[in-house]
C-alpha cells in the first residue's frame, strides 16, 4: 500500500468505489495510452473525481455552477437516442445471458449426461474467455475505434449462442459458453464514451433500467425455457436481440475517427502483455476448477499448472511497468486508494457473480424447487439488487459523496451472504427473502463508478471491469472446487444408498441428480440427509463469500473522497 502522501501527489487517479478506477492525467508522449469498454452485465454510474478544492473543482466552479437540467441532457439528435438504444439493448442481451443459465445448469447436466464439473465449466468457460478478451478489446477499441470490435463482439457472441443451442452434449455446451465469452467481452464497448461526465451519471441511470429488467427477467425466461420447452432457447433468444441491435449500431451509431494509420495502430497494441495475461489466467484457473474433484490438490497435476499460472501472472504483473501502451497501465497500481478500488472490485465480481450461480442450486437441491420456483424465489435479490443499483447512483448524485455507501454496502454484504448458511433443509420464506434483500441492497449499492479525464474513461472502466470479471471466474472455479471436496466429504455418512440414489457415490453426478430428487420416491430419512449434504456442501460457497465480503469492507476503508465535476468529453464521442 502506498503513503498518504503518495496518494496526495497522485491525487488524479484516485478511484472512490469498488468497481472504478481513476486513471492519471497523462502528458506528452503517453497521451494516447488509453482503451477502454465495459464488461458484460455491467452498467455501473460514472462519475468524476479530484480532490475537494483542488485546482480541477475550481475550474469546473468558474466554468459553471449548475448541474445539466434534465431538458439539457435529453436535448440530443435523433440518431444518438437510436444509437442509445442499441447500447441499451447491448446491456439488455449481456443482462439475461449472465444469469439465465444458473437455474437451468441441473436439467442441462441430467439431458446431456455430464459431470458436476463439466456443468460447472458451462458458466467458468464463458466467464474466463470474457476475463481474458475484455482487456484485449479495452486496448483496441481505443486503437482501431470502437465500432469494429464491437462488430467482431456481435459475430463471436452470435455464433456462440447458436453452437450453445444445438449442442448434443456438455463439450459442446462449454465450447458454445466459450465463443459466446470471445463477443461478450466486447459488447459493452461502447457505454462510456458518448456523452459528457456531467450527462453520464444520468444516462448510466438510464441504462440500468435494461440491466434491472434483464437480471429479474433473465432466470424466470431460463426458467421458462427449461421446464416448458428447452433449455435449448436460452441461447437462440440472444439472436433476435443482435438482429435489432445491430442494424441500429450501423446505421445511428457515429463517433469521432480516429486519427492514426493501420500500421501505427498495429504497433500500438501490448501483444506480450495480453498473451501473457491470457495465458496465466487460463493456467491459474483450470487446475483450481478441478482440484479436489478430478485431481487433489496435493496432485502434480493441480500443482504445477497453479504454480506455473501464478508466475506467468507474476511476470505479467512486472512487464506492465515497460510498454507505453500497456494493457493494464503500471501507474494505476501506485497509489493506495485505486488500489483498494481494483481489489474491492476483483470481491465484488466474486460475490456477485458466485451467487447467481449458487443461489438457485440451494433452492432446486434443498427445497427440492423446480427450476421456475427457484427462478421465482430469487426475484427478492435481484429487484432489491436492481433497486439499489439505482437508488444508490442517485444517493452519490445527490449528495455528491461515495464512501459512506461504499462502507455500508460491503458490511450489508458481509452480513447478508452470511446469513445464508443459516438456511436449512426446511424453508423459511421470511429468511429466504430476508437474508436475500439484505446482501442485494449491500451488492446493489456498490454498483458505482468513478473516472477523471474522459480520455481516460474507457481504459479505467475497462480495467474496473477487468477485474470483476478476473474475480468472478477465480471464485466460480473455486467455488466448484470447495463444493464437489465438500460433497465427496459429506456424501459417506449418508451409509447405503437405495437404487437410482447410489449414484451420488461419485460426485460427478451430484448437479444431474438435482432433477431426480423432486421425483422420487426415496425414504424420507434418506432424502432427508440427502438434503442435508446439499445444504452442507452449498453453505461451504456462502461462508467463502462472505469472508470476501469481510475482508472487501476492510479495503475499502482505504479509499479517498474526491469531488465528481466534469463536463468534457472523450476522444471518441458521440457526433451528430
Amino acid at each position: 500500500m502506498a503513503t498518504d502522501k503518495e496518494d496526495d501527489a497522485n491525487a488524479n487517479i484516485t478511484v472512490p468505489a469498488p468497481n472504478t478506477v481513476l486513471e492519471p492525467a497523462l502528458d506528452g508522449d503517453n497521451e494516447k495510452a488509453r482503451a477502454g469498454s465495459l464488461g458484460p452485465t455491467d452498467a455501473p454510474f460514472v462519475l468524476s473525481g479530484t480532490r475537494p478544492g483542488g485546482p480541477e473543482n475550481a475550474r469546473d466552479n468558474n466554468n459553471t455552477t449548475e448541474r445539466s437540467t434534465l431538458r439539457d441532457k435529453l436535448d440530443k439528435p435523433l440518431s444518438f437516442h437510436l444509437a442509445y438504444l442499441a447500447l441499451m439493448i447491448m446491456v439488455f442481451i449481456c443482462s439475461v445471458d449472465a444469469t439465465a443459465l444458473g437455474v437451468a445448469m441441473p436439467t442441462i447436466s441430467q439431458e446431456l449426461a455430464g459431470s458436476t464439473l463439466e456443468a460447472f465449466w458451462a458458466n467458468i468457460a464463458f466467464m474466463l474467455v470474457v476475463t481474458v478478451v475484455q482487456p484485449i478489446y479495452t486496448s483496441t477499441s481505443d486503437i482501431f475505434g470502437r465500432k469494429l470490435p464491437l462488430y467482431v463482439a456481435f459475430f463471436f457472441f452470435g455464433l456462440g449462442s447458436i453452437l450453445f443451442a444445438t449442442a448434443q452434449s456438455l463439450a459442446i455446451v462449454i465450447l458454445g459458453r466459450a465463443i459466446q465469452g470471445l463477443g461478450g467481452g466486447g459488447l459493452d464497448v461502447l457505454n462510456e464514451v458518448i456523452t459528457t461526465l456531467r450527462e453520464r451519471a444520468f444516462y448510466i441511470g438510464l441504462m440500468s433500467i435494461p440491466m434491472a429488467v434483464g437480471t429479474i427477467l433473465s432466470p424466470i425466461v431460463g426458467a421458462l425455457f427449461s421446464d416448458y420447452a428447452t433449455w435449448r432457447w436460452i441461447g437462440w433468444i440472444n439472436l433476435p436481440l443482435i438482429g435489432v441491435c445491430l442494424p441500429l449500431t450501423v446505421v445511428f451509431l457515429r463517433l469521432r475517427p480516429m486519427s492514426d494509420t493501420f500500421r501505427e495502430q498495429l504497433a500500438r497494441l501490448d501483444w506480450t502483455g495480453m498473451a501473457l495475461f491470457a495465458a496465466g489466467a487460463v493456467l491459474f484457473t483450470v487446475p483450481l476448477s478441478w482440484a479436489g474433484e478430478m485431481y487433489p490438490w496435493s496432485s502434480w497435476r493441480t500443482i504445477v499448472p497453479l504454480v506455473i499460472g501464478v508466475f506467468v501472472l507474476a511476470v505479467f504483473v512486472w512487464y506492465e511497468s515497460k510498454p507505453a501502451e500497456a494493457t493494464f497501465p503500471y501507474r494505476i497500481f501506485r497509489n493506495r486508494t485505486a488500489a483498494a478500488t481494483l481489489s474491492g472490485s476483483f470481491i465484488h465480481g466474486a460475490v456477485l457473480y458466485t451467487l447467481s450461480q449458487y443461489m438457485p442450486l440451494f433452492f432446486q437441491a434443498v427445497y427440492l424447487e423446480t427450476p421456475l420456483q427457484s427462478a421465482l424465489s430469487l426475484i427478492p435479490f435481484y429487484i432489491v439488487l436492481m433497486a439499489f443499483t439505482g437508488l444508490g447512483a442517485m444517493a452519490v448524485e445527490w449528495s455528491r459523496r461515495y464512501r459512506w455507501q461504499i462502507w455500508l454496502g460491503w458490511v450489508l454484504t458481509a452480513v447478508g451472504v452470511g446469513l445464508f448458511s443459516i438456511w436449512g433443509t426446511q424453508r423459511s420464506i421470511a429468511q429466504s427473502a430476508g437474508f436475500q434483500t439484505v446482501a442485494a441492497v449491500g451488492l446493489g449499492t456498490l454498483f458505482t463508478a468513478s473516472t477523471e479525464r474522459p480520455e481516460d474513461q474507457g481504459l479505467a472502466v475497462g480495467i474496473l471491469i477487468a477485474f470483476r470479471l478476473f474475480g468472478a471466474l477465480i471464485v466460480l472455479a473455486a467455488a466448484a472446487s470447495a463444493f464437489s471436496s465438500q460433497f465427496a466429504a459429506s456424501v459417506p455418512s449418508l451409509g447405503s444408498l437405495p437404487g437410482a440414489a447410489a449414484v451420488l457415490r461419485n460426485p460427478d453426478q451430484a448437479l444431474g441428480f438435482i432433477p431426480f430428487l423432486r421425483d422420487s420416491n426415496l425414504p424420507p430419512a434418506v432424502l432427508a440427509g440427502i438434503k442435508g449434504v446439499y445444504a452442507d456442501s452449498l453453505r461451504v460457497v456462502f461462508y467463502i463469500l462472505a469472508a470476501f465480503g469481510a475482508v472487501g469492507f476492510f479495503l475499502s476503508l482505504f479509499i479517498k473522497e474526491l469531488t465528481i465535476e466534469s463536463i468534457e468529453e472523450g476522444r471518441q464521442a458521440f457526433e451528430a
